[in-house]
């Protein structure tokens, strides 16, 4: 079944370069109404002019779709509410919120001063709560939304040089699981894309023959599969250079100590136990982890526990 947009309003912040450029012209290519945020900063941050975001409402409406520019700063809730006014006054939805925009500031985190950490998490972590906040309530009362956080192998795997982002990033997983939840009764899906892609960010490290085949338009398909309509919730799509994974976050099975063997020195002698990949699974939720170990003392202790719910 082809995915299409027809009638659908979308925001794409940071969408006036690289990645989230892609991600509007795909939306708008496939009929949706598309906001292009950008800011029009440098990659640190500094600095603003809106023409990025206007070349690219340009290219959207040369093609004969629907876009508007819009400047507001991520980091600011009353720049972003305008934003959503704006949007409603002349559109009356929102649907899909992609949260794209980001800045680096790089170094190792002992010569990290505490400002240039406090930026980057601002902006990709409060950037990406302040936008989705502000939409939440509208998609709640359509009884429909799909949003998209970008993470990044950073934030999953670690990086040398950026504890900033990589936090940043790590911290969209625990947002989005619980989005997840709280959003299901009214039909709001929440996912996570970790892309690498040839943009300002990474065209610096990287050899100009990875570059190459790192286009923005090779991750797009992937974010438009998870604004669709048939999309899943919960889910972390990597993609970079055409090829696409999902990266999961299991816990083992573990073990059951009695109060005699609780010591470090048992922990330490049976960690490879502990460690065991057999059995292991993707927990949906917090209590599935408690009810996990409290199934395995109570089993140990001959004690028969009530259904809890």
């Amino acid at each position: 079944m082809t995915i299409r947009f027809d009638g659908r309003v979308a925001i794409v912040t940071g969408a006036g370069n690289g990645l989230g450029r892609s991600h509007a012209l795909g939306l708008a290519e496939r009929g949706a109404k598309v906001v292009v945020n950008d800011l029009g900063a440098a990659l640190d941050g500094r600095g603003r002019t809106s023409a990025a975001a206007e070349k690219v409402v340009e290219e959207i409406k040369a093609k004969g779709g629907e876009a508007i520019a819009d400047g507001a700063s991520v980091t600011s809730p009353d720049e972003v509410k305008a934003m959503v006014e704006r949007v409603m006054a002349q559109w009356g939805r929102v649907d899909i919120l992609v949260n794209n925009a980001g800045i680096l500031r790089d170094k190792t985190f002992t010569k990290m001063e505490l400002d240039d950490f406090r930026a980057v998490l601002e902006v990709h972590l409060m950037g990406t709560v302040i936008c989705t906040k502000t939409v939440w309530d509208i998609m709640r009362a359509q009884n429909y939304g799909r949003i998209v956080f970008t993470t990044s192998s950073s934030g999953l795997y670690g990086n040398f040089g950026q504890s900033n982002y990589g936090a940043a990033k790590a911290g969209m997983i625990g947002l989005m699981n619980v989005l997840h939840q709280e959003g299901a009764k009214t039909d709001v899906r929440v996912n996570l894309l970790s892309p690498t892609a040839a943009t300002r960010m990474t065209e610096a490290l990287l050899p100009k023959e990875a570059l190459e085949l790192m286009t923005p338009a090779s991750i797009t398909p992937g974010v438009l599969y998870l604004v669709s309509e048939n999309a899943p919730s919960r889910v972390i799509l990597a993609a970079g250079a055409g090829g696409f994974a999902q990266a999961v976050i299991h816990e083992t099975e573990g073990i059951y100590l009695s109060e005699a063997e609780r010591t470090p020195e048992t922990i330490a002698a049976r960690f490879a136990e502990i460690g065991d990949l057999a059995g292991m699974r993707d927990l949906k939720g917090a209590f599935e982890q408690t009810d996990k170990f409290v199934a395995k003392a109570a089993a140990a202790r001959g004690i028969a526990l009530p259904k809890r719910g």
